[in-house]
């Protein structure tokens, strides 16, 4: 399969959380996944988001950037903002730990990105904004030795 790339900014708005969600599904669709590889993609695409939106910008209105790509049978997206950034990376990437107020806030969105895409990586700095790198391999169930 050819190369193919998408990007595109919006609002940190959280009616937006769910056209980013679509948007990435659209754009992976090329690659033929199953259901499941599908909402793998859109939930960790709506965690990734909802942090940048909430998390990024608290209490005002951002730009956040969704880039996607495919590469062969590899998906990849990037969630970006330049929001307040993660001081502490790693400890955000711990189960349960948010800076986030109020009940709707677990403190499980790194570790649902984690656990429904196959790699994930992120890049913050404090002031600066924080990047969310994803790979999702589609197809590996149907044919391991194809998947790079």
């Amino acid at each position: 399969m050819a190369q193919n790339e998408m990007a595109m900014q919006f609002d940190s708005r959280s009616s937006n959380e769910g056209f980013a969600r679509v948007v990435a599904g659209a754009f992976a669709l090329q690659l033929n996944p199953t259901l499941e590889e599908l909402s793998d993609i859109k939930t960790a695409v709506s965690e990734a988001v909802t942090n940048a939106i909430i998390h990024g910008y608290p209490g005002r209105i951002g730009r956040v950037e969704m880039r996607a790509r495919i590469d062969g049978r590899v998906f990849e997206v990037i969630i970006a903002d330049r929001g307040v950034g993660i001081e502490d990376v790693a400890k955000a990437r711990e189960p349960l730990f948010t800076t986030g107020y109020g009940a709707e806030r677990s403190g499980m969105g790194f570790t649902m990105m984690e656990t429904f895409m196959d790699e994930l990586e992120v890049e913050s700095a404090p002031g600066q904004g924080t990047t969310v790198r994803m790979l999702k391999r589609i197809g590996r169930e149907k044919d391991p030795e194809k998947v790079r």
